[in-house]
C-alpha cells in the first residue's frame, strides 16, 4: 500500500470517527430535550405553574398584571372548594383562561340576580359544575351571565401571590363573603 492510500484510508476513518461522534453527541441532546420537555410539561400540567393575572375581576384581591402561583393537583383530586380562586378555560371563549373565585359547588344554591335587583332569584349548581364569581362584582363577566361551568375547565387553583412584592404571600379571603352564605 503507498502512503497516499493510507494517507486517505487514515481521513476516511478520522471523518467516521468525527460523524458517529456528532451524530452521538445531536442524539443525546435531542433525547435530553425531549426527555426533560416531558417533565417540564408534566410538571405544569399536573404540578403547577407561575401565571400573570390580567383584567379587574377580581379586585382588590388580584389587580391587573399580578403573578400567582397555581397549583394544579386539587383539580386532578377534585380538592377544589367554595371561596378558593382557580383559573379556568372561559365557557364563551376556549381560547382564554379566567381567574375567578368559586361560589358554588355542585347541589348549592345560589343568589343568581344582583344585590341591587328587586326581586331574588336563586339557581342549584348541576352535578359536575362549579359557579365562578370574581370579587369585584361590578366589573365581572362570570357565572352570572354564563351559568355555571363543567368542573372539566378548571384548569388550577391560586393561593399564592408572587408579584408585586409588596402582596407578595397567600391570598386574601373574598370581601363578599356574604355570597357564600344561603339567602
Amino acid at each position: 500500500m503507498s502512503t497516499l492510500q493510507l494517507t486517505c484510508q487514515w481521513w476516511q476513518s478520522l471523518h467516521r470517527t468525527m460523524l458517529r461522534g456528532v451524530l452521538g453527541k445531536t442524539f443525546r441532546l435531542v433525547g435530553y430535550t425531549i426527555q426533560y420537555g416531558c417533565i417540564a410539561h408534566c410538571a405544569f400540567e399536573y404540578v403547577g405553574g407561575v401565571v400573570m393575572c390580567s383584567g379587574p375581576s377580581m379586585e382588590p384581591t388580584i389587580q391587573n398584571s399580578d403573578v400567582v402561583f397555581a397549583e394544579n393537583l386539587s383539580r386532578h383530586f377534585y380538592g377544589i372548594q367554595r371561596g378558593d380562586i382557580v383559573i379556568a378555560k372561559s365557557p364563551s371563549d376556549p381560547k382564554s383562561n379566567i381567574c375567578k373565585r368559586v361560589i358554588g359547588l355542585e347541589g348549592d344554591k345560589i343568589l343568581t340576580n344582583s344585590p341591587s335587583d328587586f326581586f331574588k332569584s336563586h339557581s342549584y349548581v348541576p352535578t359536575g359544575h362549579v359557579w365562578l364569581e370574581g370579587d369585584n362584582l361590578q366589573n365581572s363577566t362570570d357565572s352570572r351571565y354564563y351559568g355555571p361551568i363543567p368542573y372539566g375547565l378548571i384548569r388550577g387553583r391560586i393561593f399564592f401571590k408572587i408579584w408585586p412584592l409588596s402582596d407578595f404571600g397567600f391570598l386574601r379571603d373574598s370581601p363578599n363573603g356574604h355570597r357564600f352564605s344561603d339567602d
